[in-house]
């Protein structure tokens, strides 16, 4: 288990949040507002959040344009990770990414299986990198949205976390891109 160097100063990082619904509001977006109180509680700032349709080129599109912009540096998406025929969080994200972090689902199924089980195969939360920028699809419930920032995102996107972390990797994300 790791743990934060108190040595360390804190590195907020600007996240976004995506809800992923055909029937939700921002008046009624739980999971959404779960991460939003999660990431500013921890000290992160609220970069942008929005709400799309289970659509895949929209999500694909809505995930390029704030991977483009430089006041993201994470983007947390809820919702349409599941296996429904609406359920098209996952694809659109992999459409995006340039690396799967593929132990990202595995941790989170992990974490799903101590709360409900062997339920968590139904989950595909996914995580990845594209031009710079983290992005992770979780489920659309706020308990899975609380148990991915409570047990992974909060220790990872803490630049005081040892023996690491995602936050002291950014500025080398993109490092090919500036190679000549």
């Amino acid at each position: 288990m790791g743990k934060i160097d108190e040595t360390k100063e804190f590195v907020p990082v600007r996240i976004a949040v995506l809800t992923v619904s055909d029937t939700r509001t921002l008046a009624e977006d739980r999971s959404g507002d779960t991460l939003v109180e999660r990431l500013t509680g921890a000290g992160h700032l609220l970069a942008a959040r929005e709400i799309v349709q289970d659509d895949r080129a929209e999500i694909a599109a809505k995930l390029r344009a704030w991977c483009a912009d430089p006041g993201v540096d994470v983007i947390l998406s809820t919702g349409g990770t599941g296996l429904t025929g609406r359920d098209v969080t996952v694809e659109a994200h992999r459409d995006v990414y340039e690396k799967e972090i593929e132990a990202f689902g595995t941790v989170f199924t992990m974490v799903s299986m101590q709360k409900i089980g062997t339920s968590a195969v139904q989950s595909r939360a996914t995580g990845g990198v594209a031009m710079g920028t983290y992005l992770f699809a979780l489920p659309g419930s706020p308990g899975a949205c609380r148990d991915a920032w409570d047990e992974i995102l909060v220790w990872q996107l803490d630049y005081r976390h040892r023996p690491c972390n995602f936050v002291e990797i950014m500025p080398r994300l993109d490092e090919h891109l500036r190679r000549k």
